[in-house]
């Protein structure tokens, strides 16, 4: 199977800016953000999306909220953010290994 575009920044095969990193999630500023703050936090492990994680996989969520935390008040957003994450392509997901985007530090306005 094709590594993912996320696996391969894991693997430092491809750049990013890092902005944390543990043995089991990393971090890295969005490429294309849609607002000041725009931060990936990535599984190491490839898990195609949250639809897809087992039950072993669920303290992933804990870690990824504070994670979460902590890069939104390192950054200056701790009081208005948005944490996502797409499952499936009708969802806007273009990249099938579980990822949450921390975005900030402007109005985001409603949800469409």
């Amino acid at each position: 199977m094709e590594k993912t575009v996320f696996e391969k920044i894991i693997a430092n095969e491809l750049p990013a800016t890092k902005v944390f990193e543990n043995e089991r999630l990393i971090a890295i500023k969005d490429i294309a953000p849609a607002a000041p703050v725009h931060i990936l936090i990535i599984t190491k492990k490839r898990i195609p999306s949250i639809q897809k994680m087992e039950t072993d996989d669920l303290p992933l969520l804990q870690e990824v909220a504070k994670v979460a935390q902590n890069l939104a008040k390192e950054n200056g957003v701790e009081e208005c953010y948005r944490l996502l994450t797409n499952c499936g392509t009708d969802a806007g997901q273009t990249i099938f290994h579980l990822h949450f985007h921390l975005i900030g530090g402007r109005p985001l306005g409603p949800m469409a």
